[in-house]
């Protein structure tokens, strides 16, 4: 039976995808969070298959608390990172710039080192997957430091593929890039364009590990809008306003 630890699985994409490996019935699942109380629905989904563990992954002790579960779950074929925050900022408030560095890069950097030291150490073969965005794509004016930090997220994962590639170290990397996500992330009373449910994005992601996807986004319309973004030029695209409409 294969192995997947999840870390983010308490809410949004990452409950969504755990429930539908917990129901697949052919992996042993591990599942991480902050919050105690979603992760004991899970385990309660399929007991003896599915293992948890609280952690913080801007804590010291986020990689600790990491191998104990990979212990729990008796070892890891795939690593999935759906942990992160975002908020709209326009005001800069730098509490919440902090705190979107924190999660988004200290705890991301943390996360995906700690998966690919536990690979690279036991010889195995593996994959690191991570849910970052298309929001890396171009600095967002009112969401700086989240796309900021999703920019930072994509570059990472290269810098790891072309470094298990000089170490010889035997596993794929998967970058996991949906659009808007109806998620508690996104909770804020704004209306979002072409939101997708957390259901189907949670579908797309198992079918791209499954695959072992380099790159994906998830879906057609975020893709085309993506290759849009990229074709407009520095001038025009500090010249756009881009916004959410509130909804209240």
């Amino acid at each position: 039976m294969k192995r997947i630890i999840i870390i983010g699985a308490s809410s949004g994409i990452g409950y969504s995808v755990a429930k539908q490996y917990i129901a697949d019935g052919n992996w042993t699942v591990g599942v991480a969070a902050r919050r105690g109380d979603k992760l004991a629905e899970l385990c309660g989904m399929a007991p003896g298959r599915v293992y948890a563990e609280t952690i913080d992954v801007t804590a010291d002790n986020a990689a600790e608390c990491l191998s104990k579960l990979i212990d729990k779950v008796g070892g890891m074929d795939v690593f999935l990172l759906s942990s992160g925050v975002g908020n709209q900022n326009p005001a800069l408030d730098a509490e919440i710039e902090c705190r979107t560095v924190a999660t988004n890069v200290k705890g991301f950097t943390t996360m995906v080192d700690a998966a690919y030291l536990y690979f690279r150490i036991n010889g195995l073969q593996g994959q690191i997957a991570a849910i970052t965005s298309i929001a890396g794509t171009r600095g967002i004016g009112i969401a700086a430091s989240y796309s900021a930090s999703k920019r930072y997220q994509w570059s990472y994962l290269t810098a790891m593929e072309q470094l298990a590639y000089m170490q010889n170290v035997k596993i794929s990397i998967t970058d996991i890039r949906p659009g808007f996500v109806k998620t508690p992330l996104l909770n804020d009373g704004n209306h979002y364009p072409f939101m997708l449910s957390s259901e189907y994005v949670a579908r797309k992601i198992r079918q791209a590990i499954a695959r072992r996807k380099r790159v994906v986004v998830i879906n057609r319309a975020y893709a085309i809008l993506v290759a849009a973004w990229r074709l407009i030029p520095r001038f025009a695209w500090k010249r756009m306003v881009l916004t959410t409409k509130s909804s209240r």
